[in-house]
């Protein structure tokens, strides 16, 4: 695991999910937590809490997302303090701070930074940011029969 001097040095991950993601979100950083306590993290209030509570990650605590956390996470990847944006969306539900939303999404294209809104892209993502860090495995793309050598 990195030092803490290791870990103020390096860009964080944020983490963000719609209520009704929030248990796909506990699930998943779980799974993934030795990798995610390697890096800084953020996330909206709420997340914030369960991701203490339930996997036991320090994470810092913005506002929640109709707050203005969405806000404060697009601030941090505009200005460089946010490498990489864990956002697990729940597509059929409206969201009353759509725009703050909207706004995240715009600000991770525009400074072209990672962002996965459903578990497959987030798995693909932390497979890529762990890929050659200390502890863990190198990033394996599965063959298929077909598939060149």
């Amino acid at each position: 695991m990195a030092s803490n001097d290791e870990r103020r040095d390096r860009q964080g991950l944020a983490l963000i999910a719609h209520d009704n993601k929030k248990a796909d979100l506990v699930a998943w950083a779980t799974f993934n937590r030795a990798t995610l306590a390697a890096f800084p993290l953020v996330a909206t209030r709420h997340t914030a809490r369960l991701l203490r509570d339930k996997v036991g990650v320090d994470v810092a605590e913005l506002l929640s997302g109709p707050e203005g956390g969405d806000a404060q996470i697009a601030a941090l990847v505009a200005t460089g303090g946010v490498q990489s944006v864990f956002f697990f969306v729940d597509p059929v539900t409206s969201q009353p701070h759509e725009p703050d939303i909207r706004a995240l999404l715009r600000v991770c294209n525009v400074h072209n930074v990672p962002l996965a809104t459903n578990v497959v892209t987030a798995d693909m993502i932390i497979a890529a940011l762990s890929n050659g860090r200390p502890g863990a495995a190198p990033l394996e793309v599965p063959r298929t029969p077909d598939s060149p050598h």
